[in-house]
């Protein structure tokens, strides 16, 4: 009786460390079709949101040898500049410094493809019970004590009680079959999807350049959380039927900065569409 006891404290203690998903706010939520958002729907007042400036998680996805770079010259640097203009510009109050103390990891949103052990994505005989492969997963990792305490004594100051955290990192999609012509299309978020050639493989996951978010109340549990892709590296043909991914470099990147939605009246920016979405959709829920 003693061990059992033992082996339930040491899995309460495991549970509640940073970047585990239990109590995190938001359950793990399998999605297989945008808009990529988990949570709750209920409003929270614009007034009491205060927000972080966009970060770029670099090696969400695999190794950071493999990811753009992302130093101040870098095009990802360039972008992230642009993006916390537009934030601030969409929020118009509230924007905290990026200056973390140390040990303060904030929550860590996750989205993309059911992935294994090794973090490749699962293939159909291998989907989970009640989930299956051609499902995505929208998770939050708890962020660090620290990190609350840090965030309460900034809203204390402020007199606001929610987080808007936002981060662009690399993560994969699955591609999907549609019609009776069998068109290959990647959805990446709201009202935007990707038309691929028609050979190219099921099976051979998409990296994507994304945006994740997390709407945060004061106690560091998540309230909504939420995903938006943006750009999608295409691989060839030759590549693809061999398994092969072609990965997200600088120059994609580059092209992102100033990559325009045709489908939209004023051919917007991408990313700004994205972040728009991604910032109304948290802040303003049900509204």
């Amino acid at each position: 009786m003693r061990n059992f006891a033992l082996f339930l404290a040491l899995c309460a203690s495991a549970c509640a460390t940073t970047g585990a998903t239990l109590n995190s706010g938001v359950g793990d939520k399998m999605l297989e079709h945008p808009p990529w958002f988990a949570g709750r729907n209920d409003p929270v007042s614009s007034h009491t949101i205060g927000h972080f400036p966009v970060a770029y998680q670099r090696g969400a996805a695999q190794s950071v040898i493999f990811e753009p770079e992302g130093g101040a010259n870098s095009p990802m640097g360039k972008l992230l500049v642009e993006m916390n203009s537009y934030l601030d510009s969409l929020r118009g109050r509230n924007a905290w410094d990026a200056a973390l103390p140390a040990g303060a990891v904030p929550p860590d949103v996750m989205f993309g493809c059911m992935a294994d052990a090794g973090g490749d994505c699962l293939e159909k005989d291998d989907s989970l019970i009640g989930g299956g492969s051609d499902k995505m997963r929208l998770a939050v990792g708890r962020p660090s004590q620290q990190w609350i305490q840090y965030t309460a004594s900034l809203g204390g100051r402020d007199s606001t009680l929610h987080s808007l955290v936002i981060t662009v990192e690399l993560s994969q999609y699955l591609l999907r079959q549609q019609g009776i012509l069998g068109k290959k299309v990647l959805e990446l978020g709201t009202g935007y999807t990707a038309n691929f050639p028609w050979l190219t493989s099921l099976d051979t996951p998409v990296q994507v350049v994304q945006l994740t978010g997390a709407l945060v109340g004061s106690d560091g549990r998540a309230v909504r959380i939420g995903a938006e892709g943006m750009l999608a590296r295409r691989t060839d043909l030759l590549t693809s039927s061999i398994g092969g991914q072609k990965l997200i470099t600088d120059e994609e990147i580059a092209q992102l900065r100033d990559q325009r939605r045709d489908d939209l009246p004023g051919q917007p920016l991408v990313w700004q569409v994205a972040m728009k979405n991604l910032v109304l959709a948290l802040t303003r829920g049900g509204e």
